[in-house]
C-alpha cells in the first residue's frame, strides 16, 4: 500500500514508519520539525529510515502543503502530526494547538475527500476523558477534557466524524493511553526519569507521584494503528491502552528495581489539566482490530532505559 504518515519524525511517528517499511508499504513522511522539543532529536529518530527504499520525505507544515496533490494515489493516510503537552497547551501557545492540531486535520480531511482513501487513521489521546468517572473507561464516556490540549484533539475527532458523514471519508480514530518505549518525547515522564537518573540528578515528580496511569508500549500502539489502516469500522472510534496501570511512584520503583539504587525525587506542585488516572476499556480494540497488548511495563521499561543508556554513548 501506499501510505502518507504526517508527524513522521516524532516518536510514535518513527516507529509506525519502520513497520510500514518493513513489511513494504511506500510511504510519503511529512514532518514540520515543530520546534516544540529538540529538532536535532526528531532527526535521528529518522536516521533508521532516510534512504530506505519506498521513504520520501517532506519538511513542511501541514497548512503550507498542496495536499491534493500529496495524497493522490495514496491508500492510507495516518495523521499522528500535532502540537504535544498537556502543560504548555495553556495561554498563548493555544494559538500553535489549533494550528498544528485542528487545522492540519481539517486540511487534510479536505484533500481526503476528494481522492478515494481507504482509510484514514487520526491519533487522538485518552486526553479528551478529561478526570473520566468510570474505570476502565469505554469509548462511550462522554468527553470531558481539562486541558487545551485535550480539547483540541477532542476537536480533531469532531472533524473525522463530520467528514465522515458529509463525504465518506473512512475515518478510525485512536486513543492513545501514556505511550512509552525507545525515543519518547523528552519532556514525558518516563524520559524525564530516566535521563535524571543516568544524569545522578533528583527526579522531578508533579504532585504527591499517586496518579495512576494506564501505560502503553509504543510497540503495541503501533500494531492498533496499522491494524486500524484495514480493519475496524469506519466512523469508530478506540482506546488504545497497554493495561499495564501503576502510579508514578510505582514506575520510580520499577525503574530503582533496573538500576539497582535508590532515586533521589522532588516533588513539584501538580500543574493544571493532569488528570489523577486513566485508564482504558479495550475490549473494542480486541474485537474490531485484533489488538492485544504484547509488552508489559517492565520489559518495556527496560528497552527504553536501553535505548537511552545507547544515545548517552
Amino acid at each position: 500500500m501506499k501510505a502518507v504518515v504526517t508527524g513522521v519524525a516524532g516518536f510514535i511517528g518513527s516507529h509506525l514508519v519502520e513497520a510500514l517499511l518493513d513489511r513494504g508499504d511506500e510511504i510519503i513522511g511529512v514532518d514540520c520539525f515543530s520546534p516544540y522539543y529538540e529538532t536535532d532529536r526528531k532527526r535521528a529518530n529518522l536516521e533508521h529510515v532516510r534512504g530506505r527504499e519506498g521513504f520520501s520525505f517532506i519538511e513542511a507544515d501541514i497548512n503550507a502543503l498542496e495536499l491534493r496533490e500529496i495524497l493522490d494515489g495514496v491508500d492510507v493516510v495516518y495523521h499522528l502530526a500535532g502540537q504535544p503537552g498537556v502543560r504548555a497547551s495553556w495561554g498563548k501557545e493555544f494559538d500553535v494547538y489549533l494550528a498544528l492540531n485542528v487545522l492540519t486535520t481539517q486540511k487534510l480531511l479536505e484533500a481526503a475527500k476528494e481522492v478515494g482513501l481507504r482509510r484514514f487513521v487520526l491519533a487522538s489521546s485518552s486526553s479528551v476523558y478529561g478526570q473520566a468517572q468510570h474505570f476502565p473507561t469505554k469509548e462511550s464516556e462522554a468527553p470531558l477534557p481539562v486541558s487545551p490540549y485535550g480539547v483540541t484533539k477532542f476537536g480533531a475527532e469532531q472533524l473525522c466524524h463530520l467528514y465522515k458523514t458529509a463525504y465518506d471519508v473512512p475515518s478510525t480514530m485512536l486513543r492513545y493511553f501514556s505511550i512509552f518505549g525507545p525515543r519518547q518525547r523528552p519532556d514525558m515522564a518516563f524520559s524525564r526519569f530516566i535521563d535524571a537518573a543516568l544524569g545522578e540528578r533528583p527526579l522531578k515528580v508533579l504532585g504527591d507521584g499517586r496518579q495512576s496511569r494506564d501505560f502503553t508500549y509504543v510497540g503495541d500502539a503501533v500494531a492498533a494503528t496499522l491494524a486500524a489502516a484495514t480493519s475496524g469500522v469506519p466512523g469508530r472510534t478506540y482506546n488504545v491502552a497497554g493495561g499495564c496501570q501503576a502510579t508514578v511512584l510505582e514506575v520510580i520503583g520499577s525503574l530503582e528495581r533496573l538500576l539497582g539504587r535508590t532515586l533521589e525525587r522532588e516533588h513539584l506542585d501538580p500543574v493544571p489539566g493532569d488528570p489523577r488516572k486513566t485508564g482504558a476499556d479495550i475490549s473494542a480494540a480486541r474485537r474490531d482490530l485484533d489488538y492485544v497488548p504484547a509488552v508489559g511495563l517492565d520489559e518495556g521499561l527496560t528497552r527504553q532505559l536501553e535505548q537511552a543508556r545507547a544515545a548517552a554513548d
